[in-house]
């Protein structure tokens, strides 16, 4: 077996370890839900630059590997509206989510590597196994309460302001 297989068979193996684990934990009541989201996501804050010169803050959970971009926000019933979760990933690609096990509808902010949104999906289906594309490359996807988008204005061409991403043109 080569030194790569093994790796890939080591991280499988993790990965679907953490995968059984929070794959068959109980849907929680919202505090639980939260601090189950804290035990395995740490935190950060982001900041949303609308046309309308409205900046918007938001904490997020950062979904910063493959267990935890896979884990996302599934099992959680209920979120603040100033809450979300910044799915980052190692280069611009094309992205493809789903919602399924996901029991709240979602806006996602599908996000370039400048920190330009690209495209927004407003309320996502909750439990749907469709896929929802970013339609182009992105090195981001941001999840926020259904509505959240539309009440502050956030469209394509709002700016995130976040480490995660550049600002140079």
């Amino acid at each position: 077996m080569t030194q790569r297989a093994k790796y890939l068979r080591a991280f499988f193996a993790a990965a679907a370890s953490f995968w059984l684990a929070v794959s068959h934990a109980p849907v929680a009541r919202a505090d639980e839900a939260t601090a189950q989201l804290d035990q395995y996501f740490r935190r950060s804050t982001l900041q949303i630059a609308t046309p309308d010169a409205r900046l918007h803050k938001f904490d997020v959970w950062i979904a910063d590997d493959d267990a935890r971009r896979a884990r996302g926000l599934m099992f959680v019933t209920k979120m603040p509206d100033q809450q979300g979760m910044l799915f980052i990933y190692d280069k611009s690609q094309p992205v493809a989510m789903w919602m399924k096990n996901t029991h709240i509808p979602l806006d996602m902010l599908f996000v370039r590597a400048d920190g330009r949104v690209e495209r927004v999906v407003e309320s996502t289906t909750p439990m749907s196994t469709k896929t929802i594309e970013s339609g182009a490359p992105v090195l981001a996807v941001i999840e926020l309460n259904a509505g959240v988008a539309k009440r502050n204005n956030i469209k394509a061409g709002a700016q995130v302001i976040h480490p995660a991403f550049t600002t140079a043109p």
